[in-house]
Order: C-alpha cells, then structure tokens, then sequence
C-alpha cells in the first residue's frame, strides 16, 4: 500500500490519480475511472471528479491501493 499526502482539504478522484503519476494525463485518468478500474473505499467509482478525502483508499486494477494522508 502506498500512501499519497494531499496539501488540500480534497481533491479530485482524477487529479489524484494523476498527482500519483499513475495516470500521465487527465484523459488516461478519465478512461481508467470511466471503465470501472477504480474503486474508492471499496466500491467502483466511475465519477472522475468524486471528492477524495484523508483516509480514504483507492484501489486501481493492476497497481494497487492508495491511501489518501493529510500533508
């Protein structure tokens, strides 16, 4: 599990994905959520701009989970 610290209160499901450098662009972070490779605290999210909050866990199909931290 990999952890990821956010400056922000929240941010962006898909400007997470990039920040993470998982996604190398918003078009690729768009597609990834959109097909169903994502999930959010263990349910598939296919909302792009769902807010993700610290504390959080993100799953991504062939990478793995993401925990959301406070900087």
């Amino acid at each position: 599990m990999e952890t990821i610290k956010i400056r922000t209160e929240n941010i962006q499901l898909d400007q997470l994905l990039k920040w993470a450098n998982i996604a190398s662009s918003g078009a690729e972070a768009k597609i990834m959520i959109q097909s169903g490779l994502v999930s959010l605290n263990g349910n598939i999210e296919t909302r792009r701009s769902k807010k993700v909050f610290p504390g959080d866990e993100i799953s991504i199909e062939g990478y793995g989970i993401i925990k959301v931290a406070a900087e």
